[in-house]
């Protein structure tokens, strides 16, 4: 079966909502979907949760996002805020949620 582990990196709130889009319809469609915050799009966390961003809020309700990346929250100044929003945060490679982890469980990995 095909499973899909998407890493979003930018910081950019557009491209971020084509990422959770995507992932909510291929949940839909009963693929296996996990959403990994990294690099700049850890910064973007506070800001969807305060606006009560509706599609970010409903990929968050179907338990898509599978975590928040520690190192790239400490260093943009957000980790203390991303302890708080029930994303766990992960940093088994150096800090950062490893690729390698998704690959060997079966996941393609889409970067965005």
């Amino acid at each position: 079966m095909r499973k899909i582990a998407f890493f979003a990196f930018r910081g950019d709130d557009m491209c971020f909502m084509h990422l959770v889009l995507n992932a909510i319809d291929f949940h839909n469609k009963g693929v296996p979907v996990k959403i990994i915050m990294e690099g700049g799009a850890v910064t973007i966390i506070e800001k969807l949760e305060k606006s009560e961003n509706k599609p970010y809020l409903r990929a968050k309700e179907m338990g898509l996002f599978d975590c928040i990346c520690k190192a790239c929250s400490a260093k943009l100044g957000v980790l203390e805020y991303n302890e708080t929003v029930g994303i766990p945060l992960k940093g088994n490679l150096e800090g950062h949620p490893a690729m390698e982890d998704y690959i060997k469980d079966g996941y393609e990995i889409i970067t965005l």
